[in-house]
């Protein structure tokens, strides 16, 4: 069964979709967890948005071969530069999440509760 759209545009509503529910949950939410979870959808949200942007529907890799020729792989061949931005974005992503949680753990600690009304009397 197929919708009848290109994958690429699938993709991007997709991504977009997970962006929009992770902005959600972090504007609704009072919980410090919560809170992650929806950056962490915005995160995934826009690593799908930025590989859809290098996808070709039939395409190939971005090797000039007898199957791929010089004039054929304007139209033929898949962006690489999109999908190696998003290797690197997981990384900082997951490193910026791993930092998120250290610091809800060190606030739970203080604090017993994950509760973002329990910390807004907090001097800096």
């Amino acid at each position: 069964m197929t919708t009848g759209l290109p994958v690429s545009t699938i993709l991007l509503i997709t991504g977009f979709c997970l962006a929009l529910i992770g902005l959600w949950g972090m504007l609704t939410h009072r919980n410090i967890m919560r809170i992650i979870i929806g950056f962490a959808l915005i995160d995934t949200g826009l690593h799908i948005v930025m590989v859809a942007t290098g996808y070709i529907t039939g395409g190939t890799a971005p090797i000039i071969d007898r199957a791929l020729t010089t004039a054929a792989a304007t139209e033929r061949a898949i962006d690489p530069i999109p999908s190696a931005l998003v290797v690197t974005a997981i990384v900082i992503g997951f490193s910026v999440t791993a930092v998120m949680l250290g610091f809800a753990i060190r606030l739970y600690a203080a604090r017993k509760t994950l509760s973002i009304d329990a910390f807004t009397e907090s001097k800096w």
